[in-house]
């Protein structure tokens, strides 16, 4: 009988003094492709690196490699976020990093990246190229890491696993920050690797998935259990509907009906143009999608907005009634604004507990550095009520499931009670659960005068409060229109 690809026999992990994987068997034999999922922070992504001998467990786990096979003998785990260093070796970047022209050099660009992989691992750049074309990623081999939207660093870090083609390939919520069109690519992509011989596990609750997955399973209880379908994995309970605090249903003061006023926005690093001729008004009260391929300017356009981008004062902007570069400071524009962002998130101060980390939306830091006056902290404490975070309000928010961390970072959002709503992608990497959740309270706070622009590629995980949509294609406009009732 031949050895399964993949042998684990009682695997245990604790994190924190909690028991994540407990006692833990597995096999993968020849010809099976599985996708793990199921409920939030049950210990999905633990495996996955556990097989991919990244986390430290006791137990066995044995990969049997195929010699005779024309693919690399090798297991690769592709993580969730990307994690890139400087040229120093440092990953200690900020946020408002990737808009400096003078600091984001310090990075790779893709080219430098790809050529220092093909060295590594010994890949022809002849393969690469069906890959780069496809992914849309050809005339970004001159950018810097830094300047990668979210959804543009998930291709890159996709892009060299389908390289390589490794005989065993680990893919941590594989369609986090791509478009539709890109997923479908993918799973094509995913469709030929298994053709080819190699094997997948692939970690995320989405259901449209490619043909060759034929295996389903999820942990419960620190076990692997194995079931039909995705129909057939556990969800996580929904949060117990409440009314919002008091403080949140005041109608936010605004000082002039024109919130966002952009006329004949360009942005450009040298030969590269980012934004071309934008135009665009928001009206307070209005709820706004904005939508576009990945790379097609939308962060970027953002960036404009919050003053993180230093080309926002070469622009013409007014916000709130005040033109850009008016006299305004860049906290009192922010002072108005609350902004989700997966950047945010990827920058997001690793030692803040959740209370600090809620607590530092009052002065929009990334972390907190100041103390907490008593009104200030029963505002934290009715947020965290509200999110049913009390419990977990001491821990690091980076030992969250990620459903409560986007929580988390919306209740940071939120607790200044700011006329507009910016959430760029909040959903990225969230289950359908946990999406109609973030999405219910978006729609609730949006029933108090708030403003909203929501970035979301899907429209059936959208809330359902939304009125107009803008759609950019390679930097410009490419619609503008009223948008129909949601199915949510």
């Amino acid at each position: 009988m031949t050895d399964p690809v993949v042998h684990i026999d009682q695997l245990n992990l604790q994190y924190a003094g909690c028991v994540v994987l407990d006692r833990l068997d597995w096999q993968i034999h020849r010809g099976e492709h599985w996708l793990v999922g199921g409920k939030s922070g049950s210990g999905k992504s633990t495996l996955a690196k556990a097989l991919a001998g990244l986390e430290k467990t006791s137990g066995t786990v044995k990969i049997n490699v195929d010699h005779g096979s024309p693919l690399p003998p090798r297991v690769l785990y592709v993580s969730n976020w990307y994690a890139f260093t400087n040229l120093e070796g440092d990953r200690n970047f900020y946020y408002q990093q990737r808009y400096n022209k003078q600091q984001k050099d310090d990075t790779l660009t893709v080219y430098a990246e790809l050529a220092a992989y093909a060295e590594s691992e010994n890949l022809s750049f002849a393969d690469l190229e069906q890959y780069l074309t496809l992914f849309e990623f050809t005339d970004l081999k001159g950018t810097q890491l830094i300047e990668l939207s979210s959804g543009e660093h998930k291709k890159l870090q996709l892009i060299k696993a389908l390289w390589l083609k490794p005989q065993l390939l680990i893919v941590d919520e594989p369609y986090t920050g791509l478009d539709k069109a890109s997923r479908g690519k993918l799973n094509g992509f995913f469709d030929e690797l298994a053709e080819g011989g190699a094997h997948l596990v692939l970690v995320t609750n989405e259901a449209d998935l490619p043909r060759c997955i034929n295996r389903f399973a999820e942990i419960s209880q620190g076990k692997i259990r194995q079931v039909d379908s995705p129909n057939a994995f556990s969800t996580d309970l929904g949060r117990t509907r409440q009314p919002l605090p008091l403080f949140l249903r005041e109608a936010p003061v605004s000082p002039s009906d024109s919130m966002v006023k952009m006329e004949d926005i360009h942005v450009r690093y040298g030969e590269k143009v980012v934004l071309k001729g934008i135009n665009w008004t928001v009206l307070a009260g209005e709820k706004w999608l904005l939508q576009g391929h990945n790379g097609s300017g939308k962060s970027t356009l953002l960036s404009l907005l919050t003053g993180d981008h230093p080309q926002a004062y070469a622009n013409r902007i007014s916000l709130f009634g005040q033109p850009r570069g008016s006299g305004e400071s860049i906290w009192e524009i922010k002072e108005r604004i609350g902004i989700i962002s997966p950047e945010l998130h990827w920058y997001f101060d690793k030692t803040a507990r959740v209370w600090q980390a809620i607590a530092s939306g009052f002065y929009d830091s990334i972390g907190l550095f100041r103390q907490v006056s008593y009104e200030k902290q029963q505002k934290i404490n009715e947020l965290l009520a509200f999110f049913e975070l009390t419990e977990v309000k001491d821990r690091l928010i980076t030992t969250l499931p990620l459903g409560k961390q986007r929580l988390v970072l919306l209740a940071r959002t939120i607790i200044k009670n700011p006329p507009l709503l910016i959430l760029d992608e909040p959903c990225q990497g969230l289950d359908h659960t946990q999406t109609a959740l973030f999405n219910a309270v978006v729609d609730e706070l949006c029933n108090f005068g708030k403003t909203l622009i929501y970035v979301g590629h899907y429209e059936t995980q959208l809330p359902n409060c939304l009125e107009k949509k803008m759609i950019l294609e390679k930097g410009e406009v490419q619609v503008i229109e009223e948008m129909n009732e949601l199915a949510c």
